[in-house]
């Protein structure tokens, strides 16, 4: 059996299905595939306990340092950056406050947040008691809108950072002016903005704001994120985090979001080593992998090629349009086909397009997703 074949079986001796990653950084097949420094660097993690607080603060402006900010810490996925900025808003220079959520009596817990995007993640900030409070509609919001949400409950103003500027909603800039106004924290997803560094570096550096990564991007385990952003409003997110409660005088509300000391090294050595990288040779090897499929795959009937391109350059690849009358299949069914083999392919698809991300592909995958793609479209 070969090397392959046992890693594979690994899963299969537990009762699970190995997966050939074709759909990009994606939570529920596991994230990502830590480098081999990082993974040398979590088994000496191994070797030695450690002061949890210590490692937090000292990573922490290491953390900061490397993306220019002014306080960053390491957290368990940025989901639970989301909510730990929005515990700390709610509670921020307050420690009966802290020790009061989730239970937001007489607390300014309201979160403005604009109606068009809307989406499956703002639910993280009423973990600890948030409320979002949509503005606008799925035409836009106007600057008017949001001002006059403000109220004595606002908490905070929350910006999907989606990496697609309409004019029909208020960008950061606008959002971080209103917030100045009326002296209001802004709390930013900017999950997998993480390239190019410029900017990851100027979502992490904005004024006033609590900014959420996740680690999973940058080559650290799926488990980790980063929250970064003004040093007061950060430290009182951390003073939220598990280790805060395990080491402060407070009984605040993170305690469930644990991190291994394993897990904070390995973000830190990905963040190194991701500001460091060639990237133009990372792209590369993206296309030289794209070619080869789109090589390999001419002349399959009902099938156009074309290369797919994405402004972060994670999940680029390529775009398989099928002629779904042709084939005598969806894109649904070729999704579902993929999906059904062992080991089983994971892709992303919408109406008759698929596409097949090539970022984690190790080799002998690539062929192996040209050779499967041939037989479902027979």
């Amino acid at each position: 059996m070969s090397s392959v074949d046992s890693d594979a079986q690994l899963y299969r001796d537990l009762g699970a299905t190995p997966v050939i990653n074709a759909a990009g950084n994606q939570t529920v097949i596991g994230g990502s595939r830590p480098s081999p420094a990082v993974q040398e660097a979590m088994t000496a993690a191994s070797r030695y306990y450690v002061s949890m607080d210590e490692l937090f603060q000292s990573t922490g402006e290491i953390i900061a340092e490397l993306l220019g900010t002014e306080a960053a810490f390491v957290t368990p996925g940025c989901g639970a950056a989301l909510a730990l900025s929005a515990a700390a808003c709610m509670s921020v220079g307050s420690d009966e406050r802290m020790e009061q959520l989730p239970h937001t009596h007489n607390i300014p817990n309201q979160f403005l947040f604009q109606a068009r995007q809307k989406y499956h993640y703002q639910r993280c900030l009423t973990i600890f008691g948030g409320h979002v409070v949509m503005v606008g509609n799925q035409n836009g919001t106007t600057v008017e809108q949001l001002e006059d949400s403000i109220t004595e409950q606002t908490a905070g103003i929350h910006y999907y950072a989606w990496g697609d500027p309409e004019d029909d909603i208020q960008g950061l800039d606008s959002l971080l002016t209103i917030a100045g106004r009326h002296d209001l924290p802004v709390t930013i997803d900017a999950a997998y903005q993480v390239y190019p560094l410029d900017t990851m570096k100027s979502y992490a550096q904005a004024p006033n704001a609590m900014i959420g990564f996740g680690a999973k991007y940058i080559g650290a385990c799926n488990s980790t994120g980063i929250l970064c952003g003004k040093k007061e409003l950060i430290q009182a997110a951390y003073g939220h985090s598990f280790i805060g409660f395990e080491s402060g005088d407070l009984e605040t509300v993170g305690r469930p979001l644990k991190l291994d000391r394993q897990e904070v090294v390995a973000v830190v050595v990905a963040l190194k080593e991701w500001l460091a990288m060639d990237h133009d040779a990372r792209i590369a090897d993206h296309w030289r992998k794209a070619d080869h499929i789109e090589t390999s795959l001419a002349g399959v009937p009902h099938l156009e090629i074309e290369r797919h391109v994405e402004d972060n350059s994670l999940s680029n690849g390529v775009m398989l349009i099928i002629d779904e009358k042709g084939a005598g299949k969806t894109g649904a069914q070729v999704v579902d086909e993929l999906k059904a083999g062992d080991p089983s392919i994971w892709t992303r698809a919408r109406g008759n397009r698929l596409r097949i991300a090539v970022a984690h592909l190790i080799e002998d995958e690539v062929d192996i997703v040209i050779d499967r793609v041939r037989k479902v479209l027979g």
